[in-house]
């Protein structure tokens, strides 16, 4: 029996990315992906993985997460994060929360002790008791953001939400994401990032996805179990992230993108918007490959 060898994807968001911010994509998700590599090339477990990975984002104002995240209606930063485990489809989320360092720490413990989606105060309450790292929940705006919340200017490349998907030596599928939500939402929207099927998705018999974009369009298509659901008869991964973008195009207004990756290691991604941030690193890459679209 072969090994199984790892696999690890990453997306900093689909988006329009300007010229200015073109390294800085790059430079972020290379970083996340590499984080997660180290994990994995070390034995550890996809879970390990997607979370050191999401951390390196959520710490980079470069992208819609934690550190950096869009302000909200009310000038503040409102977070949501998931993760679901391929193995036993396990899920734990997060949303609407605040003064959370982390938001996708919180999801993966939720997931290994009772899955279930904690919201707002109820969410920072287990992020206390569990020990995970709190902040002042101004510390989580970056001067950009609070300067386009006051501004109210138009933001033309802020991501929807980051997220990653891994394999790990064990063949174990995880799939996570985590987001500041929109600028200027209303305060206590949640979009697709925290529901399973939605913003995530992971199956051993199939694959992993995870999604980013216009929550309100990717809810009603299910954009995350489209995307697994189309994995059945052993379809290629590229071939069922753009029959999941294309679902939705067909069906709703609105921007997408989702990374795969099926249970051989296979990797796909697919978006409609007119950039995507992407990384990935597999055994046979001696270094992480970053795209901002695709060729």
């Amino acid at each position: 029996m072969n090994p199984i060898k790892p696999v690890i994807i990453v997306h900093g968001g689909a988006k329009t990315i300007t010229e200015d911010k073109v390294e800085a994509n790059h430079i972020g998700c290379r970083a996340a992906v590499e984080a997660g590599w180290e994990v994995l090339s070390n034995g550890g477990s996809a879970a390990e993985a997607v979370e050191a990975a999401i951390q390196v984002l959520e710490s980079d104002q470069t992208f819609n997460a934690g550190f950096g995240s869009t302000l909200n209606s009310e000038g503040e930063v409102e977070v949501d994060a998931a993760m679901m485990d391929g193995t036993t489809l396990s899920w734990g989320a997060v949303a609407a929360v605040q003064g959370l360092r982390h938001p996708i720490s919180a999801a993966r413990r939720i997931m290994e002790e009772k899955p279930r989606l904690l919201v707002a105060r109820s969410g920072e309450r287990f992020a206390l008791e569990h020990g995970l790292a709190m902040c002042s929940k101004d510390d989580l705006i970056a001067e950009e953001q609070y300067q386009e919340w006051k501004e109210e200017a138009e933001v033309i490349d802020r991501p929807n939400t980051v997220g990653c998907v891994a394999l790990d030596i064990h063949g174990n599928l995880v799939a996570a994401t985590s987001t500041g939500g929109t600028t200027g939402q209303p305060q206590g929207r949640v979009g697709d990032t925290a529901l399973v099927g939605c913003g995530l998705y992971a199956d051993n018999r199939l694959g992993a996805c995870s999604t980013t974009g216009d929550g309100e369009s990717i809810i009603p298509v299910v954009l995350a179990k489209t995307a697994i659901d189309a994995l059945a008869g052993d379809r290629h991964p590229q071939e069922a992230a753009q029959h999941a973008i294309a679902t939705l195009k067909d069906r709703v207004e609105g921007e997408a993108g989702c990374i795969l990756i099926d249970r051989q290691g296979r990797i796909g991604w697919a978006y409609n918007s007119q950039h995507m941030a992407v990384a990935y690193r597999t055994d046979e890459l001696s270094e992480p490959a970053t795209f901002i679209e695709k060729e």
